[in-house]
């Protein structure tokens, strides 16, 4: 079955309500990076880091995944899907997407402040229970952190990511600036024969020198172009 590996970024959710992080007015002109993104930050003020990604699990709580996320995990019926998403939220796996590797961690979980990527203390809150308050401890008696890859500290899913992009028949990338590394260092792992596809309303410059076929569009009218190409060979 031929290998579709997809990278997604903050244009894949924006269609569902999801607050971007770079775009103008996004998040990182509300709050800055370095006071809710760092260790550094936490460690300076933990309650307000708490409060930040208490309101974005509320956010996410409220939305729901948009018609590209549904034909992403829709293309599982005729390939093998694997996508490395740089977005934080769990509307792939909501819209049925079954293989999805999350490069910066998960908005839904939260783990130990001494040891954050220990699997042992990695647990999924409910929509009931999402909000994580000073004084709540994970089970090795740290702090409850998000669990939530910040500047700074290492990407551990990394080279899962490379794995998969290495064994790629197609490649698709959906909604990302391609500015962050290491995600963006993804594109120089893609076998050369491979095709590489692009969904994006904006411009984004690629810098690694390879064939891109551009689909200027947004998440849902960009997946729809590429599901045609994909499955019939047609625009």
């Amino acid at each position: 079955m031929k290998k579709l590996v997809v990278l997604t970024g903050a244009g894949m959710s924006a269609e569902s309500g999801i607050s971007t992080f770079r775009d103008s007015g996004g998040l990182w002109d509300r709050y800055p990076v370095e006071q809710v993104a760092t260790p550094e930050g936490y460690a300076a003020n933990p309650q307000l880091v708490l409060d930040f990604y208490n309101e974005r699990r509320r956010e996410l709580l409220h939305s729901s995944p948009n018609h590209g996320h549904r034909l992403l995990a829709e293309l599982e019926q005729y390939v093998d899907v694997r996508i490395i998403t740089q977005n934080v939220d769990n509307l792939h796996e909501r819209a049925g997407s079954t293989h999805v590797i999350h490069l910066h961690g998960e908005m839904m979980k939260v783990t130990s402040s001494r040891d954050p990527n220990n699997p042992r203390y990695i647990r999924e809150l409910t929509a009931d229970h999402c909000d994580v308050k000073l004084g709540d401890k994970a089970a090795d008696g740290s702090q409850l952190r998000p669990f939530i890859v910040w500047f700074g500290e290492a990407v551990p899913m990394i080279e899962p990511a490379i794995d998969e992009v290495g064994q790629a028949d197609v490649f698709l990338i959906i909604g990302t600036s391609l500015n962050v590394y290491p995600a963006a260092g993804l594109l120089n792992y893609v076998p050369y024969q491979v095709p590489v596809y692009l969904i994006d309303p904006k411009d984004v410059a690629i810098s690694s020198g390879r064939k891109v076929h551009v689909i200027k569009a947004g998440a849902s009218e960009g997946m729809e172009t590429f599901k045609k190409i994909l499955l019939d060979g047609t625009e």
